[in-house]
């Protein structure tokens, strides 16, 4: 059985949504239990279906999005965010899912979760799709955790990247690419300067050098390493991108008359099929990796459909036990 706390309060839709998308995930995962940690009545006004896998579990307060995160974190002990990840460090759950405060989860992570040991910080890592090749994923990471790295962090985030990719994705020998803006192996900043030869001497990992960001999404790697600040600039922008492309096709198709309405019909299934291509919540949440537990944060605006894809995320990373290997690896080459 596995055990998921899901902050019930956390998210633009909450707790509607998130409810709905634990009830999607019970009714496939009848064996686990999901746990909705927050105000009980509003909990139980959005419940369409009561099932014997789903437990309530009262919380008074909640983390919001105005909150300053460390703060909210120490004086908030009854914040549905909180008492979820207090349930993974006591062992009453096996990881903790939120949509709410990336700031508030960052913490609750690490303050209260906590870091595996050898792991000077853990990364926000998504997993996005490769364009053109149906059922392949590759993994950016750092997203937002860390805005300034140091070079052990991006080494670290190499191999966890390169675990994840393995046990969790299925990927045999993945391989790394460091984000740069060339691909010559003296390019960029010092940062990556200096990780450079750590990442080539490192024999834990497949490393394959220099990748640009143009080239990311044609699956150059299966894990793309950079610092968060960056990392979370790549990511809007894909997003970014992702919609207005959306959007002007549809804009353009519009303003075609009766014609291009008629071609829009014909092609409606390939528009579909482009949209689900873009749209990577279908591989769940980013994952906070590097902490004691999986800790997973959806979009703020997470539907229903996200949320589930998020859950069954999370089965599928626990039961791998990618976490267990981490942490025998990082004992193993503690410096």
């Amino acid at each position: 059985m596995v055990k998921i706390a899901i902050d019930a309060m956390g998210g633009d839709h909450a707790p509607k949504e998130i409810v709905a998308g634990a009830i999607q995930a019970a009714k496939e995962y009848p064996e686990n239990e999901f746990q909705l940690y927050g105000d009980q009545d509003s909990i139980q006004a959005v419940m369409t279906e009561t099932l014997p896998n789903i437990r309530i579990i009262h919380c008074s307060e909640k983390v919001t999005s105005e909150d300053e995160p460390v703060k909210a974190v120490r004086r908030k002990k009854d914040a549905s965010m909180v008492v979820a990840a207090q349930a993974v460090k006591d062992g009453e759950a096996d990881a903790l899912f939120s949509a709410g405060n990336t700031g508030g989860l960052l913490a609750s992570g690490l303050l209260i979760v906590g870091r595996i040991k050898g792991i000077d910080r853990p990364g926000l890592m998504p997993v996005l799709p490769v364009v053109g090749k149906e059922n392949r994923q590759f993994i950016l990471m750092d997203v937002g955790a860390n805005a300034q790295c140091k070079v052990q962090n991006l080494e670290q985030f190499a191999v966890l990247g390169s675990y994840y990719a393995k046990y969790v994705l299925k990927i045999d020998n993945p391989t790394v690419g460091l984000l740069n803006n060339g691909t010559e192996e003296g390019k960029g900043n010092d940062l990556v300067k200096s990780v450079y030869p750590l990442l080539q001497e490192n024999s834990s990992i497949n490393f394959v050098g220099n990748v640009e960001a143009r080239e990311i999404l044609n699956g150059i790697a299966d894990v793309v390493v950079t610092d968060g600040f960056t990392g979370n600039a790549v990511l809007k922008t894909i997003e970014g991108t992702a919609l207005t492309m959306m959007s002007l096709l549809k804009e353009n198709i519009l303003n075609q008359g009766i014609t291009g309405k008629l071609g829009a019909l014909l092609l409606k299934n390939t528009f579909r099929s482009l949209k689900n291509t873009l749209d990577y919540s279908q591989f769940g949440g980013a994952v906070l990796f590097g902490l004691k537990a999986p800790v997973v944060k959806a979009h703020g605006s997470s539907s229903a459909s996200s949320v589930y894809f998020a859950l069954k995320q999370i089965d599928t990373i626990v039961r791998s036990g990618v976490v267990k290997d981490l942490v025998d690896y990082f004992e193993e080459n503690e410096k």
